[in-house]
């Protein structure tokens, strides 16, 4: 069962790095970000209202998922704040459960108020797998609320995913022109 288990590991991991994109293994830009979230308004201009009152929101351009019983997944992204992009983030995920393909998709976090953001700040951030994400499409936003301080959206870019799996995601912050450790 164990030379099982390191198969499967294995294999997860290997989905995301091969499935992924090769502009999802690339630096993303801030004008991958603010593309992103024209397409995000575009398909759901009722998204409005959580970039008008929110304290701030990070934007994953794209973020690549596979797996095979294990999975994983990884973006970058920037965050920003009125508008304008303030620092670099990182998400890294590990799931286990029945789960096969890989994907890539958008992803943005509202942050609901500046606690929530300052947490997010603070680096080494997780969001649990109780928080879940509203799939971004006509009308997906009217009835989207906080959840935690935090409302999740994602939006598919290609592939194909099933799965029903337990996970969470973390996040790495690192603000615009500090030096790297």
């Amino acid at each position: 069962m164990n030379g099982f288990r390191m198969l499967a590991l294995a294999t997860g991991l290997a989905a995301v790095v091969v499935l992924a994109p090769s502009s999802a293994r690339a630096e993303t830009t801030i004008k991958d970000a603010n593309d992103a979230v024209a397409r995000l308004r575009k398909v759901e201009p009722g998204l409005k209202r959580f970039f008008e009152k929110s304290a701030g929101y990070v934007v994953f351009p794209e973020i690549a998922k596979g797996g095979f019983i294990v999975g994983g997944a990884g973006g970058s992204g920037y965050l920003f704040e009125k508008g304008k992009a303030v620092g670099k983030a990182t998400l890294s995920q590990a799931t286990v459960g029945a789960q096969i393909g890989g994907q890539a998709y958008i992803e943005i976090i509202f942050f609901e108020n500046a606690e929530a953001l300052e947490g997010f700040k603070k680096g080494e951030w997780t969001m649990a797998a109780q928080v879940s994400a509203v799939a971004v499409t006509a009308g997906a936003a009217k009835n989207a609320s906080y959840n935690h301080g935090v409302a999740v959206f994602t939006l598919i870019k290609g592939g194909a995913m099933a799965e029903a799996s337990v996970g969470g995601q973390k996040f790495s912050y690192e603000p615009l022109g500090a030096k790297k450790k």
